[in-house]
Formats: structure tokens, C-alpha cells, sequence
């Protein structure tokens, strides 16, 4: 066994060195105490990662479960639960030594079994993503409580990237092996290890955590609770940001349209970083069972009504970039010559029109249900101009609505025709945007290949891209695939998202890591 250059770095950088560092670097040393007030939107079903996948859900969970690592703005990995790990030369092999000492919530002590449990039942069932990767797994097991020995069926390079908390959390074995892991109890009163503890959740006013004073950490976490108000409202949202009712927003809470005047006030901070490692895309979620939807050139006529200039610069006031292809521009491998075709209305009427899908009287070639992200006004700002780019192609959209839950249900269990969707992409095509194009991922669950697109070649490009273990050939096979894509617009793609972070000054050490406002919060604290 021979130690990566990887690990070797990371075991070299403890994270919280580096934090008390960077806080005195700006002449603040750490201080102990305070309650960090924050906002949560929309509320989560759930706060139990594996049950579920959304957005809330994985921002608020991983400050009571933690990965086996976290990473770097460049996305290297550094330890968390795994305080080192050494990598075989034929790359199939992965130790990870445990760090000592870790306890769960409930003060069981966590060890290798809990990792053996996570990564072969729990994820394996209930993530569709874990599961892809994780079924190359060929041998996991707990060489001893603190040493856990990995063997895959073949080298994978970007193996230690499944291993963050938002993909593959680690969970207390003792608390669901034997059960119904989406309806133990654990589900509603979660148990980790992270820096804070399940306390309290009223439905729609707040979720509290408090600190976890058996925490591994010596000294940490800094803040004595986290508070995470559910506030449906955009403008109280705000106002409550303005007002310094709540200290910190992130992703969805602030309307894009608020940020130019944020950035204007003198007591907050706006931050564009911290998405290095999820890079999310939206798009328009296309059911291929409807039709015309099953029809190429139906697809690739409403990607050509779109304006993803406007998107960008008057819905979402520059924040983010319109996209170009289905691998965003800072994912790895993104091939910056491939691109969609450029916005032309004209064009796409004529590709209808020799389609053999006339308008009728009322000029409308047919029509469309289109549900609306439930994520806030921006979102259903975005479907409303989207219902009239359809309509200057003869495309009538029907508005439907609904609640966060019921559109991850209906969209898992395919009860939609379109949708907004946008999904991170974890800092590998291979783990984030395979999932959604590939046939064999054709499942009722959220965040797979739900649409429903087939097609041979584009399964063959993303198994040897999976499968190679040079980044050269893994680039080429990425690079046709998304030429491939891009003929067939299984999805619409819109916008590679920049989701502000914004925070009172005195809010110190928010944005660390490549994972941004998902990391556990252990460092940061609040200074006087």
C-alpha cells in the first residue's frame, strides 16, 4: 500500500488549524458562543440525508452528519471522519483510518462499522447516486473499529469525491440497521456526529441544533445554536436579512433581484463561492413519454426559443451564466467546444413547421403542462417567461403548482409533462450528470434519468468514461458525449447557477471550502 499524494496533503492540513489561522490572519481570533440565526428555503421534508436529496435538506443536515472528507475549493480532499487514507497503485484499493474518539449524538461511539453500514445498506438503497458508484464496490469491510478497507471491481478515479456528506453521509448503524430506514425514527430526530444536535423543529417557523459538547473536535464547535427560521415570504426574507433578524442567507432564501441592493449595505457580506464542488445546472425537465416531447426536433426548437441572456442578466441580475452544454463550465471536463445552438426564434418556428407540427386557429401547435420549481418567486418568475418564449413558437404552456414535497414525488414518479430541475454535479460528469441521461438509470426516484431518454450511444460514452483510468480518455469520451447531447437535447439546459451566500460581517468563516454553506459549520462563529 502506498500513500496518495492526495492524502498525504490532506492529512498534512487539518481543517480546523487552518480556520483559527485564517481568523487571526484577519485579526479575529475564534470566540465561543452565540446563536446564528439563519434562513431555510423551502422547508424540508426531511432532514435525514439518503431519505432525501433536495437542497434544503442538504444544506442544514451536514451540521449534524459529516462525511468521511470534505474538500478544498479545488476539490481536493481533506479529512473529516477519516483522518487519513492510502490508495493502492492499481488504484482499486482504499484504507481510510478513522479518527478517535467520534461519539454520535446519542453517545454510541461511532467506528468502522457505522461506515461498512452507510456505504453498503443505506445509501445503497435509498441514493440513486451512491448506488451507481458504489455497486463497483467489490469488498468493504472494518479491518478493526477504527480502519475501514475498500476494494472496487476496478480503478475509478473519482472515487473519493462520493465521499462528502451530502453523498454519502455516514449514519448510526445501531439506529437503523433492521428497520425501514425512510421511516425509523431516527428520520424525524436525527443522529450524527457533526458539531450540532437535533433539538427542536417547528413545522413551518424554525429547526434548532445546538452544540454538541461531546464533539470530537476539541473545543468546537464555536456557536452554542444554530437556528434556521422557514420564512415563505421573499420580501420578509429580506427584510429579516436587512434587519439583522437573521444573520446568514444562502442559496434560495434572497430572490436574485434583491442582490444589487445587498450588495450596497455596509454590515453584509455577499459571496458568489462555495459551489466549486456541486456546480448546479438547471434545466427543463423533459417527460420523453409525453409527446411530442419524444421528438428531437421538438426539443431542440424550444432550446432555441429561449433567451439565456435574459435569464441570466434580467431574472437573475448576473448572478450565474447561461449554459452551453450538459457538463457546466466548472465541472470537470467541460468541453468548451461544444454549445448549443444560439437563440433563434425564426429557426425554431421553421424546425415546427417542416416538423409537421402546424399552429391552429389560435396559433398554438399543441400544449404542454409545465409545473413550477416551488423553490421561490425567482423560479416562478422564470417559468412565466418561459410559458411566453413557448408561445412565440406556437407552444402553450398550463401553469401547475405545487409544494417542495409533492414536486419531488410527482417528478419521481413521472406525474409531469415539464419542469424546472437543476442538479449539482459534484465535481465529476461521472457523479453528477451520467445519473440523469443514462438508461440504466431510468428509475421512479428523483434525480435519476426520470425523463426517460434512451439512447445506446450516449450509455456506451458515459461507460468508458467511467471505466478509464486516464483522464485523456475519459476527456474524449466526455467531450463526444456532450456533442451527442447537445443533437438531442434530452434536457432544455438554462443556466449554470451562482447561488449567493450573504451574511453579517461579524459572521465569520462561512465560505472555506469548495462546499461552501454545506460544510458543518464547526468553525464558524460570531465575533463581538
Amino acid at each position: 500500500m502506498t500513500l496518495s499524494r492526495r492524502g498525504l496533503l490532506a492529512a498534512a492540513s487539518a481543517p480546523v488549524l487552518m480556520s483559527v489561522q485564517d481568523a487571526l490572519a484577519q485579526g479575529v481570533a475564534p470566540r465561543r458562543g452565540g446563536t446564528l440565526q439563519m434562513m431555510l428555503t423551502p422547508e424540508p421534508p426531511v432532514l435525514q440525508i439518503g431519505v432525501n436529496q433536495q437542497g434544503p435538506t442538504l444544506v442544514a443536515a451536514p451540521k449534524m452528519f459529516q462525511g468521511l472528507l470534505t474538500f478544498s475549493p479545488t476539490l481536493e480532499p481533506q479529512p473529516l471522519l477519516a483522518k487519513s487514507w492510502t490508495i493502492s497503485p492499481d488504484g482499486k484499493e482504499y484504507v481510510f483510518s478513522l479518527q478517535e474518539g467520534v461519539k454520535w449524538h446519542d453517545g454510541q461511539p461511532f467506528t468502522a462499522d457505522d461506515v461498512v453500514f452507510s456505504i453498503t445498506k443505506f445509501h445503497m438503497e435509498l441514493a440513486p447516486r451512491a448506488r451507481a458508484i458504489f455497486q463497483l464496490i467489490e469488498t468493504c469491510e472494518a479491518r478493526d473499529p477504527l480502519t475501514v478497507r475498500i476494494v472496487l471491481k476496478q480503478p475509478f478515479q473519482p472515487f473519493l469525491l462520493m465521499f462528502d456528506a451530502t453523498a454519502a453521509a455516514m449514519v448510526p448503524k445501531h439506529l437503523f440497521d433492521g428497520r425501514d430506514y425512510r421511516t425509523a425514527p431516527a428520520v424525524q430526530r436525527p443522529v450524527g456526529t457533526g458539531p450540532f444536535r437535533f433539538v427542536e423543529w417547528q413545522r413551518g417557523n424554525f429547526i434548532r441544533l445546538d452544540r454538541n459538547e461531546e464533539y470530537w473536535k476539541p473545543g468546537q464547535p464555536y456557536l452554542d445554536s444554530i437556528i434556521y427560521r422557514i420564512i415563505p415570504d421573499s420580501q420578509s426574507r429580506r427584510l429579516a436579512l436587512e434587519s439583522g433578524q437573521v444573520l446568514l442567507s444562502q442559496t434560495n432564501d434572497i430572490e436574485p433581484f434583491d442582490i444589487p441592493a445587498l450588495r450596497q449595505r455596509q454590515n453584509l457580506e455577499v459571496h458568489t463561492a462555495g459551489w466549486e464542488y456541486f456546480s448546479p445546472l438547471s434545466w427543463i425537465e423533459l417527460n420523453h413519454r409525453v409527446k411530442p416531447l419524444d421528438d428531437a426536433r421538438v426539443r431542440r426548437a424550444m432550446s432555441m426559443a429561449i433567451d439565456r441572456n435574459f435569464i441570466v442578466n434580467r431574472l437573475w441580475f448576473g448572478v450565474g451564466k447561461p449554459a452551453t452544454n450538459p457538463v457546466a463550465s466548472t465541472t470537470r471536463f467541460h468541453d468548451p467546444a461544444a454549445r448549443l445552438p444560439a437563440f433563434n426564434v425564426a429557426e425554431a418556428n421553421r424546425i415546427l413547421d417542416q416538423a409537421g407540427y402546424p399552429r391552429n386557429a389560435q396559433g398554438v401547435r399543441f400544449t404542454l403542462k409545465h409545473m413550477a420549481l416551488p423553490y421561490g418567486e425567482i423560479w416562478t418568475r422564470l417559468s412565466e417567461y418561459l410559458r411566453q418564449a413557448m408561445r412565440n413558437i406556437g407552444i402553450a404552456f398550463e401553469m401547475e403548482s405545487t409544494d417542495a414535497g409533492s414536486w419531488a414525488r410527482r417528478v419521481g414518479n413521472w406525474e409531469y409533462e415539464t419542469t424546472i430541475n437543476f442538479v449539482y454535479q459534484f465535481g465529476d460528469p461521472t457523479l453528477g450528470v451520467e445519473r440523469t441521461y443514462v438508461s440504466t438509470n431510468i428509475q421512479r426516484v428523483t434525480f435519476t434519468n426520470t425523463g426517460g431518454y434512451a439512447n445506446p450511444q450516449v450509455d456506451a460514452l458515459f461507460l468508458r468514461a467511467r471505466t478509464s483510468a486516464a483522464a485523456a480518455e475519459r476527456q474524449a469520451a466526455f467531450s463526444e458525449v456532450q456533442k451527442l447531447l447537445i443533437e438531442e437535447v434530452p434536457q432544455i439546459w438554462l443556466m449554470e447557477l451562482s447561488f449567493p451566500t450573504i451574511h453579517d460581517r461579524r459572521v465569520r468563516n462561512v465560505i472555506t471550502t469548495g462546499l461552501g454553506v454545506h460544510k458543518s459549520f464547526d468553525d464558524v462563529f460570531i465575533a463581538g
